[in-house]
């Protein structure tokens, strides 16, 4: 069978393993970020997990699991090594790696993983194992499976990789559509949805979108960063109340240069009087940061954001509006926590 192209983005090289078996296509596939799922027929819909990208394959004769990037990633998830025992000679699976706790799945315990020291990874390894969900053949006992359609693929996944955990697939955008609305409370990070009728084509994004949950909260702003003080403002910081009433600080929302005065007219005043405050946002790029100031909690907004981490917005957030018909003790974490059915959990997603 001819092999298909194996395409790589050239905005984003990926440097293949160097004793990569050459039956095993690399990079993985990518997913076009649209604003709504596909309603033709032959596609595939699939959760979209917030976790870490895993091909883990056997070719050169141990196991190993890569990143996206080509990172060797077994180092950090020693409890998958036992897959081993389930992974014939001369296979690879694509998938995810994710951590749930109690039925949500949790990106933060993703991120102590990559930690330097043996000990630590081996403790939180034994404490929070994670799981990989298989979503796709690609070489299965020597044989490339990649280059056959997805529609055939999962079938051979469903029939010979069955004692693995895998991710669920769907025909029907009526119930991807029910993943998004009924699993965001336990930390699904969207859909993916997959044309049926395309080989594994690495690298690319072509037959393949995904979707996440466009969600909006309201806000109490409680503080500005400054680009020049005291009269232009980088960002506003935003807090939520807790249940005693407390206010926490969860993010950020940039002001954009054409809404500046607009803002500053509203902001500025609510800097007097304004009770001490310090926040607590780590600069991610080095340096000092920009200096901050705190303001009277009066002032609720809208903002726009795509995903909460522990106790914060994972990204920035977008400024939709003010909203003066909303009192600031009204913004609290429902905003961000939204209630939970006692059946939803990873494991119901997984049909367990």
């Amino acid at each position: 069978m001819a092999r298909a192209r194996r395409r790589t983005p050239s905005t984003e090289p990926v440097e293949r393993p160097s004793d990569l078996d050459p039956a095993i296509p690399f990079p993985p596939m990518e997913a076009e970020l649209v604003r709504e799922l596909p309603e033709a027929d032959g596609w595939q819909y699939e959760p979209k997990w917030d976790g870490f990208r895993g091909l883990l394959e056997n070719g050169s004769g141990e196991l190993r699991l890569w990143s996206r990037n080509a990172r060797p990633l077994l180092r950090y998830f020693p409890e998958l090594r036992p897959l081993a025992k389930l992974l014939p000679p001369h296979s690879a699976l694509d998938g995810e790696i994710v951590i749930e706790r109690d039925g949500i799945l949790d990106f933060d315990a993703m991120q102590t993983r990559l930690h330097p020291a043996e000990s630590r990874i081996t403790k939180l390894s034994g404490e929070i194992p994670a799981r990989f969900l298989v979503f796709d053949v690609l070489v299965w006992k020597g044989e490339e499976v990649w280059p056959r359609p997805l529609a055939e693929r999962r079938r051979e996944l469903e029939r010979k990789a069955k004692r693995f955990e895998l991710s669920p697939a769907t025909a029907e955008r009526d119930e991807a559509l029910e993943w998004l609305d009924r699993f965001e409370s336990i930390g699904l990070d969207g859909v993916v949805a997959k044309r049926v009728d395309l080989p594994y084509l690495p690298g690319s994004r072509e037959g393949v979108v995904k979707v996440k949950p466009e969600k909006s909260a309201d806000c109490v702003v409680v503080g500005v960063r400054w680009k020049s003080r005291p009269d232009r403002i980088a960002t506003l910081l935003l807090g939520l109340y807790r249940d005693d009433g407390e206010i926490d600080y969860v993010g950020s929302a940039t002001v954009a240069p054409a809404r500046h005065d607009e803002i500053a007219r509203r902001v500025l005043p609510l800097l007097e009087d304004a009770p001490e405050r310090r926040f607590s946002e780590p600069n991610r790029w080095g340096g000092t940061g920009l200096e901050e100031s705190p303001v009277r909690p009066e002032l609720v907004v809208e903002v726009r954001y795509d995903k909460v981490q522990g106790n914060r917005f994972r990204h920035g957030t977008k400024l939709l509006r003010f909203r003066e018909d909303k009192e600031p003790g009204q913004c609290t974490w429902r905003e961000l926590r939204p209630p939970r059915r006692r059946t939803d959990s990873v494991a119901a997603l997984l049909g367990q």
